[in-house]
């Protein structure tokens, strides 16, 4: 691996203590984790009770704000798929946690599938969406051109096969389907200002990372188009609060609320939020 190609070193501070580098990818430019675990590995770099998405407590003042903004956004993100006009309004939540935007959008009249590969998290799932949600095998198994909306909420980085992946996601969507994608942004100004201490980078449970260079290449090389990007305000509040805590040992959240803000800030005229939704049309 030629080392001038190593964008930084980053530690995972969740799991293991490891340290990985992020190597920019040519063709897409994207960063990479290396080494990336095995596929057999990749699951222990899960187990920390501090993985929230995989479980619904509420332990502390941290994890009740998490849900609180988890809320409004399930009516955002409730609001953005109903905007699209579709057949039968089918809709595949690809890593959709502990299911609570699949039953959000069931109780809306969506006819919701989920695939969740963490056996914990689906079976809460399970229990909220009368058993709409299915393990990673079962991924390569849907019938193609089933549904209107696919999406895929801070999902896509972890990724293992990236492009197979992508290829089977234009697959499944019907011929003017739309696919949504939830992904952090390294190009944002939190990202920046707190570099190798960036909560984002969740090494390396995040295997790539994005920008929008390399999410409008990935994408087009499959014949699909971004059609519109829309910030996560609140992303920058909570991977500022993280990132703090990885870089002092606190969360300080004066100083992690004052980031997150001018992150949101200068993103009003940079477009490069600390995560970014892209909506992509199958052409």
């Amino acid at each position: 691996m030629d080392k001038n190609k190593i964008h930084l070193v980053v530690k995972d501070y969740s799991v293991s203590g490891e340290n990985f580098e992020l190597i920019q990818n040519k063709e897409f430019g994207f960063l990479e984790t290396h080494p990336q675990p095995t596929i057999e590995k990749l699951p222990e770099y899960y187990k920390s009770e501090d993985y929230i998405s995989h479980t619904d407590s509420k332990r502390n003042l941290f994890e009740k704000i998490y849900h609180l903004v988890r809320r409004i956004a399930l009516n955002k993100k409730l609001k953005l798929i109903n905007s699209f006009k579709t057949e039968n309004k089918s809709l595949l939540d690809f890593g959709c946690g502990t299911g609570d935007f699949l039953q959000t959008a069931q109780k809306n009249s969506w006819l919701v599938t989920g695939i969740e590969p963490n056996e914990d998290a689906r079976n809460i799932a399970n229990k909220k969406t009368n058993n709409s949600v299915f393990n990673s095998e079962a991924f390569f198994k849907l019938k193609e051109n089933t549904f209107d909306v696919i999406t895929l909420w801070h999902v896509l980085e972890h990724l293992p096969n990236l492009e197979e992946h992508v290829n089977i996601l234009k697959k499944l969507l019907k011929p003017n389907g739309v696919l949504i994608i939830a992904v952090p942004n390294y190009k944002s100004y939190d990202a920046q200002f707190y570099k190798q201490f960036w909560a984002a980078f969740d090494v390396p449970r995040h295997l790539w990372h994005f920008n929008k260079t390399s999410i409008f290449k990935l994408f087009s090389k499959v014949s699909m188009k971004v059609i519109k990007t829309k910030p996560m305000w609140f992303d920058a509040f909570y991977v500022c609060l993280l990132s703090e805590k990885y870089k002092t040992g606190k969360m300080n959240f004066i100083k992690a609320f004052f980031n997150g803000f001018i992150s949101n800030l200068k993103s009003l005229s940079s477009k490069e939020a600390s995560s970014l939704i892209y909506i992509i049309k199958n052409t």
